[in-house]
């Protein structure tokens, strides 16, 4: 395989010199950055995620920042998601459309107060995108990529670490709430989010500075614990029926067509960019939407995307997928026409090593 050529356009993290010294097996680009994708293999990985506790560098989850009085319309105007009943202190999830109502990002929105928000993005240049409507409406807010680089604990031992490090209080934070936290005398703003379904938090480590320190704390407070490092798994990921844009959804994709139709609130939403094209998706509904696929033994992983057939004619196409062991059979994500999206519906896929069979699945695994 050939090696990614180091450049400054594709940047190390504060935690690199962690994850490698932990004996990262590989890499992916993410946001210009690099992401681990395993460490000892993806199996191996997805069954420690499970027992124990793994400490994940996702500093590829940049911010987009917005600062100043015009943060909270600039925010609405981003998002279909009605946004007047968010609080400081709240996270949300927020699928970011463009003038038609295509899936730009899909991220979450921090609200640190009334006229700051960190938007901790997915793999897209959200944040030209940010600036243009911005500046095409004449907001009075700044919007910048700030010093801040995130670092998850994920896995049911999640809360023991986070408490012997950032203190008992830890604890108390409910899901998709954050808090101010000291380390060594810095506040650290800490979520309780993360990219699994097995419990954690997201750590939001402001200045570089701070990186390697906080890893290195995590690692000395969790060696009774069984840490490791870790990295978003794909097999856990696709159960969990986490999504990942650019891979399961794009530009070309409604919110709809993903799935996430109930963060739309279109009918009060007033001023998102978006809105009167997703009025018009939501009254007719869309003809194509993501959907859970279950498939009998190995397939490859998805470094593309595999046409679903029917009768001479392409129906879908399979967008991610991976050997789950739990299952015992490979699960995937696609995105299927209306004609064959129901629960039960066999699918023929074109994978890289011949024809397989699907099965159209009524909920994601982690979901049953």
């Amino acid at each position: 395989m050939a090696l990614i050529a180091p450049s400054r356009r594709l940047r190390r993290t504060p935690f690199s010199d962690g994850v490698e010294a932990a004996g990262v097996g590989g890499y992916t680009v993410y946001n210009h950055m690099l992401l681990p994708v395993f460490f000892e293999s993806i199996e191996a990985d997805y069954h420690h995620l499970k027992k124990h506790v793994q400490v994940w560098d996702v500093a590829c989850e940049r911010q987009v920042e917005l600062r100043g009085p015009d943060a909270t319309r600039l925010m609405q105007t981003l998002t279909p998601r009605d946004l007047r009943g968010m609080l400081p202190g709240q996270c949300l999830y927020v699928p970011i459309v463009d003038e038609t109502g295509g899936m730009l990002n899909d991220p979450v929105a921090v609200k640190l107060s009334e006229d700051r928000y960190w938007i901790s993005i997915a793999d897209s240049d959200l944040l030209l995108w940010v600036k243009g409507i911005a500046n095409a409406y004449r907001f009075e807010v700044l919007v910048d990529e700030p010093d801040i680089s995130p670092l998850a604990i994920q896995g049911p031992k999640s809360d023991e670490l986070a408490a012997r490090v950032f203190g008992e209080d830890i604890r108390n934070l409910r899901f998709f709430r954050f808090g101010i936290f000291s380390f060594e005398g810095q506040d650290v703003v800490i979520a309780r989010s993360g990219y699994s379904k097995q419990g954690g938090f997201e750590i939001y480590v402001e200045g570089s500075e701070w990186g390697m320190p906080i890893w290195n704390a995590l690692f000395e407070a969790g060696k009774d614990l069984n840490v490791r490092a870790g990295c978003p798994n794909a097999a856990e990921r696709i159960e969990s029926g986490l999504l990942s844009y650019g891979n399961d959804m794009t530009r070309e994709n409604t919110p709809h067509e993903c799935g996430l139709g109930k963060f739309c609130n279109t009918q009060t939403a007033i001023g998102c960019i978006g809105r009167d094209a997703l009025l018009r998706v939501a009254k007719d509904g869309p003809i194509r939407q993501i959907r859970p696929i279950e498939i009998k033994g190995r397939v490859p992983a998805c470094d593309r995307a595999w046409p679903i057939m029917s009768k001479n004619q392409k129906i879908g196409q399979v967008t991610s997928s991976s050997w789950s062991p739990d299952f015992d059979c490979s699960v995937a994500i696609g995105m299927v026409r209306m004609t064959h999206w129901d629960p039960g519906t066999t699918l023929s896929i074109e994978t890289p090593e011949g024809v397989v069979e699907g099965v159209v699945k009524d909920r994601f695994w982690h979901e049953n």
